[in-house]
């Protein structure tokens, strides 16, 4: 039976301190509130995508324990557009890592959905001494080089190819890929993420698409984590959020990580797409509110 909590959820917002950030001549954008152990909010690559956005249902629960910092990642929202397409990964997570410097903070815990959690899981594996706990859901690069895209991260990929992006190509892979209940989404949410997918900077340059190139197998190479072996012997304790119907990484990606890592919590969530955190918000910022302090 599908929990209907995440409905109940408020998504009234607090009141933000919104800054935006030199590191190394990129701007990145972050909004903040709430005291106390420090939380990033890593959002998704999906065209549009934002961080206050893709958090809006679990910002205000989280900021009762935590400071709760949400920035846009490079290449998105209010920050600086285009990444460095050799090492997506990388570039994101060193960009995360030079926030962190910027904010003082030589720990903090890492939320990551999507490209947001390859972001964080890139970063801990690169500097596991500046992460204090992760929670992941549905991270990108898991197996990715062993197996056919999804039809969702397909459909995801497609957007700006072909015909370019419209309205219609970003509700389908909104309705049909990324959640698993359309009705959850109205449609000023689609609105809101279309205009933004089209900002001429964006279009220009894409912040997600296929690799391509001579350098293109081993970007995809290096962008599945499976092939690290840093993955062995990562010490970040790490929860692992995945929607069993996920149509964009595979659920199956999850039990790859659970294998993999020394100190990894999985959590298999039913009747839930890609979109764990606004799903089944409710579930989403217990679990995590309790890991990230500690009581499992």
């Amino acid at each position: 039976m599908r929990d209907t909590d995440t409905m109940t959820t408020s998504t009234a917002l607090p009141t933000m301190r919104e800054t935006t950030y030199d590191i190394a001549g990129r701007q990145i954008f972050a909004a903040e509130t709430g005291d106390g152990p420090p939380v990033l909010l890593l959002h998704g690559g999906g065209p549009g995508a934002s961080g206050v956005s893709t958090y809006a249902r679990n910002i205000t629960e989280l900021a009762e324990e935590h400071r709760v910092i949400v920035p846009d990642l490079p290449g998105y929202g209010r920050s600086t557009k285009g990444i460095d397409r050799t090492d997506p990964f990388g570039f994101l997570a060193d960009g995360i890592r030079g926030l962190l410097d910027r904010l003082g903070l030589e720990k903090a815990h890492l939320v990551g959905n999507s490209y947001g959690a390859s972001c964080s899981l890139r970063l801990a594996l690169d500097t596991p001494d500046r992460v204090d706990r992760m929670v992941l859901m549905g991270p990108g690069g898991i197996g990715t080089t062993r197996s056919l895209p999804t039809p969702g991260l397909n459909s995801l990929l497609n957007y700006y190819t072909g015909q370019g992006p419209s309205r219609q190509k970003l509700e389908t892979f909104i309705r049909d890929y990324l959640v698993f209940n359309a009705a959850d989404i109205p449609d000023s949410a689609i609105d809101e993420r279309y205009r933004a997918s089209i900002d001429p900077e964006v279009v220009a340059s894409p912040p997600l698409r296929r690799p391509s190139g001579p350098h293109a197998l081993r970007t995809l190479v290096r962008m599945d984590f499976t092939r690290d072996r840093r993955l062995n012997r990562l010490p970040v304790p790490t929860l692992v959020l995945w929607g069993a119907q996920d149509k964009v990484n595979r659920p199956s990606g999850g039990r790859m990580l659970a294998e993999r890592m020394p100190n990894c919590d999985l959590y298999l969530v039913a009747n839930t797409g890609h979109w764990v955190q606004f799903e089944r918000a409710e579930l989403f910022n217990r679990l995590c509110a309790d890991f990230l302090a500690g009581r499992r």
